[in-house]
């Protein structure tokens, strides 16, 4: 905690992509599950009313999850990190604003969509689309100067690119293609856009940073395993576009391998800081989730029952996506403010509540009352990060601890 309380002005989320797009990625956190919790609540206990929106809530809660709220923060790493990696200079403000407008106009758009506004669907889609073409512009421009054949960066933009292309299923969904566009929007943001992007960032991130404080650790991060979750990611993102459930695990079985084998080479043996482990601890959702994915395509093969539900995917998104977002985030917000790199009490809440909240998700699938289930993993969620939120959100509004710029 510091010491002496700093002045606190909006105007320094202006001076670096990170603080910008992570506040705005926290506070679309709390907004998008907050609504999503509060709809939830209304139909499992008519309590209150809450609107059916169009389109339906649970499409919507995906869309806002994979396309709003964590691409908030893959554009404030990467607006921050590509430079760094290129050795270029840092990316201006005027060109990474538009961006954060977009993301942000596009989420409360949206939500008041959802809400009743009848025309937010389409502006929050417009505001949305609007904010990743700047933030794609500027990333391609960066790549396009880069002399150094970063792999990582390459990877991060395609998965990028491909989010864009869910962009458009789910615009033309919206202008009155049939529901299958919107299915292929949500999968291409599972497969082909949010397991891409962590991938990639574990894959240059873990092995380094495990580097720096674990005594005689070798990192080891051969293209050869990135580049073979690729083909497997999008051979998933391919199988479930065709409904062929039953056929997931000939790409799930070896993901499963991979995800493993990652896992058991990454993993910094001895003492290693809290601050670290967390990032380790968060990747073992990894195998678990493409266990449960092989486990239900097998099932469903023989018996043609769907038998965990979601429960495969929210082990990915909650246990994966969740837990090391909490991790990722607060290693960059406590370097880039000039404060200690150690996990703060409210990041450990965050983060071991997270790793209850997706328990509780996933099984809730085969729970009885699983939409009691589900309400209590959604407010879950907000009693985690509500408190991580208040945090990280008020060190974006202060200057760096060390008295540094940035």
């Amino acid at each position: 905690m510091d010491r002496q309380p700093s002045p606190v002005s909006p105007r320094l989320l202006a001076t670096a992509p990170h603080r910008l797009m992570f506040f705005i990625g926290a506070t679309n956190l709390l907004l998008a599950m907050g609504w999503w919790a509060a709809w939830l609540l209304a139909a499992r206990w008519p309590v209150f009313s809450m609107p059916q929106p169009d389109p339906y809530a649970g499409w919507l809660h995906a869309f806002v999850m994979q396309y709003q709220m964590l691409p908030s923060f893959f554009f404030g790493f990467l607006l921050t990190t590509f430079p760094k990696w290129m050795g270029l200079p840092d990316v201006d403000r005027r060109r990474y604003l538009p961006v954060g407008a977009g993301l942000f106009g596009g989420q409360l758009a949206t939500l008041l969509g959802a809400m009743g506004w009848n025309a937010g669907i389409a502006i929050g889609l417009l505001m949305t689309m609007a904010g990743w073409l700047a933030g794609l512009l500027i990333l391609g421009r960066l790549l396009r100067r880069d002399r150094s054949e970063n792999w990582h960066a390459r990877s991060c933009f395609a998965a990028l690119a491909l989010g864009l292309a869910g962009l458009l299923c789910w615009t033309a969904f919206v202008l009155g293609a049939p529901p299958l566009w919107a299915f292929a929007s949500i999968k291409i943001g599972s497969f082909g856009l949010l397991l891409p992007v962590y991938l990639s960032v574990a894959h240059r991130m873990f092995p380094f940073f495990a580097s720096r404080v674990v005594p005689g650790y070798q990192p080891w991060r051969p293209l050869w395993l990135l580049a073979a979750c690729w083909p497997l990611a999008l051979g998933h993102m391919g199988l479930e576009l065709m409904h062929a459930y039953g056929w997931l695990w000939l790409v799930d079985a070896p993901l499963l391998a991979l995800s493993g084998l990652m896992l058991w080479r990454w993993w910094p043996r001895g003492d290693k800081p809290g601050l670290l482990s967390v990032l380790f601890i968060g990747l073992a959702w990894l195998p678990l989730a493409f266990a449960l994915y092989l486990g239900q395509s097998i099932a469903y093969e023989m018996t043609g029952v769907y038998w965990l539900g979601r429960g495969p995917a929210h082990a990915l998104f909650v246990g994966f996506f969740g837990s090391v977002l909490v991790a990722m985030v607060t290693r960059v917000t406590q370097g880039h403010s000039g404060r200690p790199l150690v996990m703060p009490a409210v990041a450990w809440f965050a983060f071991i509540a997270i790793q209850i909240v997706a328990a509780i998700r996933v099984a809730a699938e085969v729970l009885p009352d699983s939409m009691a289930w589900h309400v209590a993993a959604a407010i879950g969620w907000l009693v985690a990060f509500a408190p991580w939120v208040a945090r990280i959100g008020r060190i974006y509004l202060t200057p760096r601890a060390d008295g540094k710029p940035g």
